[in-house]
């Protein structure tokens, strides 16, 4: 039976996951201040993107994903290993984007896989201090 620590430390990390979909969706770039530390590493290599400092992927989601019009993420199961004041996490993602064509119309793009974050406690919770997308399929 977990005790109480864990399952608050399982929901504020479910939280944290939460933030990063609703700020990617939403374009509310500032809102991944309160999903990273401010020297994780970011990884979108596998689906075609580019990897490096979080202000660095900061920048780059907020120039490149506007092209875009709309983004909803779907999570899934989250499978998380908890340490005392870290932990692993794989949340299963669904990503459906749509781009408008030169001729008007509305395109979409679909991915799904796995988002893997190494998470540290800080002072003002549970941050991700590395996430690795590794992109499954697209279509």
């Amino acid at each position: 039976m977990a005790d109480l620590q864990t399952i608050s430390d399982r929901i504020e990390i479910a939280d944290v996951i939460t933030r990063y979909t609703r700020a990617i969706d939403t374009g509310t770039w500032d809102g991944l201040d309160t999903v990273f530390t401010p020297d994780a590493l970011i990884d979108y290599t596998s689906a075609g993107g580019t990897k490096g400092s979080f202000p660095e992927m900061k920048a780059w989601l907020a120039r490149v994903l506007p092209r875009y019009v709309r983004r909803q993420h779907v999570i899934g199961q989250l499978a998380v290993t908890l340490e005392p004041d870290a932990a692993a996490v794989t949340a299963y993602f669904s990503n459906p984007m749509v781009h408008i064509g030169e001729d008007g119309s509305e395109l979409l793009t679909d991915c799904g896989g796995y988002y893997h974050h190494r998470m540290i406690r800080t002072p003002d919770g549970w941050r991700s201090c590395e996430l690795v997308e590794e992109t499954v399929w697209t279509r």
